[in-house]
C-alpha cells in the first residue's frame, strides 16, 4: 500500500519538476509568516497555503507558523541558521524584506543566504490626505512641501527608512524635491494608526498601500491624491489617479512573495517556483487578488532574483540620501 501511495504522489507532483530531474515530492509543508497573525505576511502565507492545497499542488494543508521579531529578522535568522536545508519550507516576503536587507537591518544577513521563489502580486502605494484637506492633487502637496517642508508631515505604518517612508521619498524626488532629509515622516505601528493621526489633524498626509487605504476611502475619511502605479488600477480602483498622469513619474509597488532556505535542493526549488507560479495564474488566485486589492506582478525564479537585486540597489541609494547608510 505504501508503494502505491508513493507512486501516486510521484505522478501527481511530477508536473512541478523540470524535465530530466528527479521529482521532488512535498511532505508536511510549512510557511513562515515573519510577523504576528494579521497583516501582509500572515495573509500571504495563509491565502497561498490554502490555494496550494485546494489546487492539489501539495498533499497536505500548509502549516502556517508566525515568527515575529526584528521586522522579519528573527525569521530570516531562523531559516539561515536552523532550517537551511528544509525542502518543505517557504517564507513570506515583501518589499519590507528587501528594504531591511538593503539597510543592513538583519545583522550579518544578505539576500544570497536564501533562494528567491516568486511573487503573488503587488500592493501599490498611495499618498492620501484627509477628506477635508484643501489639497486635491499630488503636485499641490509637494508644492506645499517645497514652500515650507516643516509644515507638512507624512504618516506611515513603517519605521523611518521603511517602505512607507521610501515611497514618499520616491515621489518627492520625482516631483523635483532634492533634499530628502527635509521631508518630515512620522512612523506609527501600522497603517490604521497612521490614518487615525491624519484624521486627528496631527499630520498632513498619509503614505500606505491601496489595500489598507481602501476601507478609509470607502468610509469617506481619506482622499487619495495618487496611486504609485504605472497606470490606473483596474476595477473600482480606476477612480484614483496615478502620480505619473499628474506629471510625477513615481512608481512604488509593495510586492508580496516568498523566499526559501538557501540550502534547499534544486529539485525542491524548481518545484516551489512552479507551484507559486501555478497558484498565481489560477482563477482561484485571481479571485483572492480582486477581493484584497492585490494587483498583477509576476516574477519567478531567476527573474525574481534579478528583481530583488534591483530593489535592494535602489533602496540602498535612497537610504544613503537620507543618511541611513554611509
Amino acid at each position: 500500500m505504501k508503494k502505491l501511495i508513493a507512486a501516486a504522489a510521484a505522478t501527481l507532483f511530477a508536473t512541478f519538476a523540470p524535465a530530466g530531474a528527479m521529482a521532488f515530492e512535498p511532505g508536511n509543508t510549512e510557511c513562515i509568516a515573519p510577523a504576528n497573525a494579521g497583516g501582509g505576511w500572515d495573509f500571504t502565507c495563509r491565502q497561498v497555503g490554502k490555494a496550494l492545497y485546494d489546487l492539489k499542488i501539495v498533499p497536505n494543508p500548509v502549516q502556517v507558523t508566525n515568527l515575529a521579531g526584528g521586522g522579519g529578522g528573527v525569521a530570516f535568522a531562523e531559516v539561515v541558521s536552523k532550517r537551511n536545508g528544509d525542502d518543505n519550507l517557504i517564507v513570506a516576503a515583501s518589499s519590507a524584506t528587501t528594504t531591511r536587507l538593503a539597510q543592513g537591518a538583519f545583522p550579518g544577513a544578505s539576500k544570497d543566504q536564501v533562494r528567491w521563489l516568486g511573487t503573488i502580486g503587488a500592493d501599490y502605494g498611495v499618498i492620501a490626505v484627509a477628506k477635508d484637506s484643501p489639497i486635491s492633487t499630488l503636485p499641490e502637496l509637494f508644492e506645499a512641501v517645497k514652500e515650507n517642508p516643516s509644515a507638512v508631515s507624512f504618516a506611515g505604518g513603517s519605521a523611518v527608512g521603511g517602505w512607507d517612508h521610501l515611497k514618499v521619498l520616491i515621489a518627492a524626488k520625482a516631483a523635483g524635491f532634492n533634499d530628502a532629509r527635509a521631508i518630515k515622516y512620522v512612523a506609527f505601528e501600522g497603517g490604521g494608526e497612521a490614518v487615525t493621526q491624519l484624521l486627528g489633524g496631527h499630520v498632513q498626509a498619509f503614505s500606505g498601500d491601496i489595500s489598507e487605504a481602501k476601507g478609509f476611502v470607502d468610509s469617506g475619511d481619506l482622499k487619495v491624491l495618487a496611486v504609485l502605479a504605472e497606470e490606473r488600477l483596474p476595477g473600482e480602483f480606476d477612480r484614483f489617479p496615478t502620480a505619473k498622469e499628474q506629471g510625477i513619474d513615481a512608481v512604488g509597488a509593495n510586492w508580496r512573495g516568498f523566499y526559501a532556505p538557501g540550502g534547499m535542493s534544486d529539485e525542491a526549488y524548481d518545484f516551489w517556483v512552479e507551484a507559486i507560479k501555478t497558484v498565481y495564474e489560477s482563477d482561484t488566485w485571481k479571485e483572492v487578488m480582486a477581493a484584497n486589492g492585490l494587483m498583477p506582478l509576476s516574477r519567478f525564479g531567476g527573474d525574481f532574483e534579478a528583481f530583488v537585486d534591483q530593489q535592494i540597489a535602489d533602496t540602498e541609494e535612497l537610504s544613503r540620501e537620507i543618511g541611513l547608510l554611509q
